[in-house]
C-alpha cells in the first residue's frame, strides 16, 4: 500500500496510547469462515462461543462504504471508529479502532445492563471488571482528529472522505442472552484473568517509566490504567476513589526508590499527598490529582536519583539534601562519613562533576532562590535559612551562580510581579 509508513505510524501511536485496534481482512468474493476477536473478549463472555464471524458479518455489510470514516457506538456502550483501507487489491481490508468508553459507566448501570440481559452473577463479576480496564477516553476528538488526518493522507484531502455517525452497529440480539437454550453459564473468569494481567502489566509499565523519571511516558501510562474506572469496592464513591489514590501514592513511593531516590525524599513527597487525597470531596478531585502524583514523582526521580553514585558519595548527597544549615564543609562531611577527606573530595568530583563545595554553595543559592520568591523573609534571615551565617559572603556566593544579588534578584522579582 502507497500508505504503508502512515499506517505503521497510526498503529504505534495506537498501541502507545494503549487504545485497542484490530485489521480485519475480508476476500472480494464474500465474509471468510472465521473473524477477529474485536471486543476485547466481551462477546465471547457473553455468548459463550469464540467465533465473532456472525457478529461481524452483518456490521461488515453496512461498514463496507468506502472513503468513509464510521463513528460507531454498539449496544454495549462501547464505542467504535472504523474505515474501509483502500487500495488493497484482491481483499476488503478494515481497520477498527477500540473498543473504548467515553463517559463514566458506573456500577448502577452495569447492573442494569446485567439485568436487561439476564447475566448471571459470575458474568456480571467480569463484566464489571471488563469495563473498569476499557481505555477511558476525557477527549474522545483527539482520537478522531488523529484518524481524520491519516484519512487525509490515504483519501488526499478532506473533501475526498466523509464521516458517519451510527449506532448499535454490532447489535446481534434483542432477546437475553441466557434464554438460549445454548448458552451455557462460564465455568472460569477467563475475562477477569486477562483484565488482571493486563492491569498488572500496564501498572507495571507506569512504575517503569516513573522510575526512569520518563514524564510524559509516565502520565501516557497513567490513562491506560483507568484508576478511575476501577471496580466500586465501596459504597462510598468518594472513598473508593481515596482508597485507589492512595494504592497509586504507594506504587509511585516504591517506583521512586527504584529510581535511585533516597526515602527521606520520598517520605516527604508521599505525606504531601497522603494529605492531599483524604482532602477530596468528590470523585471528580481524582484525576487531577492522580495526574499532579505521577508528574511529582517523576520530578522527584529526575532531580534526585542517586543512580550511578557510589555509597559514599550518596550518604554525602543526602546528608546536604536533607539539612542545608549544618556544616557541610568537605572536612565535617569526612569526619561524619569516617574517611579520609582527600578521599572523599576526589570521589565527589569524579561522580558529580563538581567539587563538594560547589555542589554545596548551589544548592544553597536554589533555596535562596525559593525563599526569594515565596517569603517575605529579609535576606540575612534567608542566608542563615540557608546555611551561611555571614551575609556579605551569602550575597557573593548568590551572585556568583545568580549573576545578580539576592536584592537585586528580589527587585526584579517585584517588577515583574507589578507587570502582570
Amino acid at each position: 500500500m502507497f500508505y504503508d509508513a502512515e499506517f505503521a505510524f497510526l498503529k504505534n501511536l495506537l498501541k502507545n496510547l494503549y487504545i485497542n485496534f484490530t485489521v480485519i481482512e475480508a476476500p472480494a468474493s464474500g465474509i471468510p469462515h472465521t473473524l477477529p476477536v474485536f471486543d476485547l473478549g466481551l462477546r465471547s463472555l457473553l455468548y459463550n462461543e469464540r467465533d465473532y464471524t456472525r457478529f461481524l458479518t452483518p456490521a461488515l455489510q453496512r461498514l463496507n462504504t468506502p472513503n468513509t470514516i464510521f463513528r460507531i457506538q454498539d449496544q454495549y456502550m462501547c464505542n467504535y471508529i472504523c474505515m474501509q483501507l483502500p487500495d488493497t487489491q484482491d481483499k476488503f481490508l478494515y481497520l477498527l479502532i477500540g473498543p473504548y468508553v467515553n463517559h463514566k459507566i458506573n456500577r448502577q448501570t452495569l447492573l442494569n445492563f446485567a439485568e436487561e440481559l439476564s447475566l448471571y452473577p459470575k458474568q456480571f463479576t467480569q463484566i464489571n471488571k471488563y469495563y473498569s480496564d476499557l481505555p477511558f477516553l476525557t477527549d474522545e476528538e483527539t482520537l478522531f482528529a488523529i484518524t481524520t488526518t491519516f484519512g487525509e493522507k490515504i483519501w488526499e484531502n478532506t473533501e475526498n472522505f466523509s464521516v458517519e455517525y451510527i449506532e448499535n452497529t454490532l447489535t446481534e440480539r434483542v432477546v437475553p442472552v441466557t434464554s438460549d437454550s445454548d448458552f451455557r453459564e462460564p465455568e472460569e473468569a477467563f475475562l477477569s484473568i486477562q483484565v488482571l494481567e493486563k492491569r498488572y502489566a500496564s501498572e507495571n509499565h507506569l512504575l517503569h517509566m516513573v522510575s526512569q523519571g520518563l514524564m510524559h511516558n509516565a502520565e501516557t501510562a497513567l490513562s491506560s490504567n483507568n484508576f478511575l474506572l476501577l471496580e466500586q469496592r465501596l459504597a462510598d464513591p468518594v472513598r473508593n476513589i481515596k482508597n485507589y489514590c492512595i494504592i497509586l501514592n504507594t506504587l509511585l513511593r516504591k517506583a521512586a526508590e527504584q529510581g535511585g531516590v533516597h526515602p527521606l525524599h520520598i517520605d516527604n513527597l508521599s505525606a504531601k499527598f497522603a494529605r492531599k487525597i483524604e482532602q477530596i470531596t468528590s470523585p471528580d478531585g481524582g484525576p487531577a490529582l492522580q495526574k499532579e502524583m505521577v508528574h511529582k514523582y517523576c520530578l522527584l526521580v529526575k532531580n534526585h536519583s542517586m543512580k550511578g553514585f557510589s555509597l559514599l558519595v550518596q550518604k554525602t548527597l543526602t546528608r546536604i539534601d536533607s539539612d542545608l544549615t549544618a556544616d557541610l564543609s568537605l572536612k565535617a562531611q569526612a569526619r561524619f562519613l569516617n574517611v579520609n577527606a582527600s578521599y572523599l573530595s576526589t570521589l565527589f568530583k569524579k561522580e558529580t562533576g563538581m567539587t563538594l563545595t560547589d555542589y554545596v554553595n548551589k544548592k544553597r543559592v536554589e533555596n535562596a532562590v525559593f525563599l526569594l520568591n515565596s517569603t517575605s523573609m529579609q535576606i540575612q534571615n534567608i542566608a542563615q535559612y540557608c546555611g551561611i551565617a555571614d551575609v556579605n559572603y551569602f550575597t557573593k556566593i548568590f551572585k556568583k551562580y545568580m549573576h545578580r544579588t539576592p536584592k537585586e534578584y528580589r527587585q526584579e522579582l517585584a517588577q515583574a510581579n507589578r507587570r502582570r
